[in-house]
């Protein structure tokens, strides 16, 4: 048979590539493992025992509707309202197989083979790839100082074939945290040309403020324009439920559901029943989280601060701290490498998110404690003598 060179030209999975690392690893000291942003902590105990609920349940394996429960959609609909003090209504919420299938169904809708998406850099590999395998083009928008796209270096990169512009804020691998205005701006960009934001706010909940992370959804006629991602994962501690949201409006919600159909008819019930159960019963239980996260934030920034062996964290937000490593010149896969073997410290090399080499990584801090971030700082340390 004859594969796909779309598919086989594009890279393997960067989680995958790196946990193959994890059996040539010296074992001298323990596994930090700051690769993956999976909670390590147990979900709520009322989200826990509404999933067995639902799971005794005689009815509890059924399919839902394609776009799903209807209790679940409206809660979350609720939940966004409140959170960004605007209007958003169970009718312009699909809920998904997670993010990464948000993403997915997203892009299918809106552009075909030939089209153009911008991507901010650095991007999240995994929407890269999609484009990729999708034979769409991406095209790679540059930050700022402040590791955030500015409206006239996006304006500069749309031409007649772009479909939409992307934006992961609170940023995957970087962290950084667009602000309200910015990405106002942007939609505005976006909106001028009759092409889609797309903001992947997987990690919202954890950002230093619980003010709205923007205005967009007080906008009339927000979904002509904005297409806003969701997971239930991290906020709930769900990962494995695989469940998630994508918010536009009924029009592109239709497309979507066409292709959901096909590709899973629906997300797990079960799931779905998690992320309502969170919603509804285990608001100060994620709040409680957000800020153990926010404390390894802070503390990551104290033990980053005298640049450990020359390591200099340039930004960090949400659950990832984005790293530049003092070796020029070095490919960045090779300090990796290193880290992992000799120091048995697994973390995801930035080319896994750049089109080159910058000599950055990304670390995680989901899965790390204050002294797990302060041995980390020493074996930068030892990792540059």
């Amino acid at each position: 048979m004859r594969l796909n060179q779309w598919t086989v030209q594009t890279t393997d999975s960067p989680i995958g590539t790196a946990h193959a690392l994890l059996d040539r690893r010296a074992k001298e000291r323990e596994l930090l493992d700051l690769s993956q942003a999976a909670p390590q902590y147990p979900a709520a105990p009322e989200v826990l025992e509404h999933i067995v609920a639902t799971a005794r349940h005689p009815r509890g394996g059924d399919y839902v509707g394609i776009a799903g429960l209807p209790h679940l959609r409206e809660a979350f609909a609720a939940d966004l309202s409140d959170a960004y003090r605007g209007r958003v209504r169970a009718e312009d919420v699909i809920v998904t197989s997670g993010c990464n299938q948000a993403f997915c169904l997203a892009v299918s809708a809106l552009a075909a083979p030939g089209d153009e998406v911008v991507l901010t850099l650095p991007y999240y590999f995994n929407h890269d790839m999609w484009l990729r395998m999708a034979g769409i083009v991406p095209v790679y928008l540059e930050p700022g100082p402040d590791m955030v796209p500015t409206p006239e270096a996006a304006q500069a990169l749309i031409t007649p074939r772009t479909r939409a512009i992307v934006l992961v804020t609170p940023g995957n691998p970087s962290g950084a945290t667009a602000a309200p205005e910015r990405i106002a701006a942007l939609a505005e960009v976006a909106a001028r040309h009759d092409v889609a934001l797309i903001l992947d706010e997987t990690y919202r909940s954890f950002r230093d403020t619980e003010e709205p992370p923007h205005e967009l959804f007080s906008v009339p006629d927000w979904g002509r324009t904005v297409v806003s991602l969701h997971s239930f994962s991290k906020d709930f501690a769900i990962p494995g439920y695989r469940v998630g949201a994508l918010v536009g409006s009924p029009e592109l919600g239709r497309e979507v559901t066409k292709l959901l159909d096909c590709v899973a008819i629906c997300a797990p019930r079960i799931g779905q029943e998690a992320a309502w159960a969170g919603l509804t019963a285990a608001r100060e239980w994620r709040r409680d989280r957000a800020r153990e996260i926010a404390d390894r934030r802070h503390w990551f920034r104290t033990v980053m601060a005298d640049r450990p062996g020359g390591f200099e964290l340039l930004s960090v937000g949400g659950l990832f701290g984005w790293v530049r490593h003092p070796f020029p010149g070095r490919p960045t896969e090779d300090v990796v490498r290193r880290l992992v073997v000799e120091l048995d410290t697994l973390v995801i090399p930035g080319t896994a998110f750049l089109p080159d080499d910058r000599g950055t990584f990304r670390v995680s801090l989901s899965n790390a404690d204050r002294d797990a971030l302060t041995d980390f700082a020493g074996r930068l340390e030892i990792a540059a003598g």
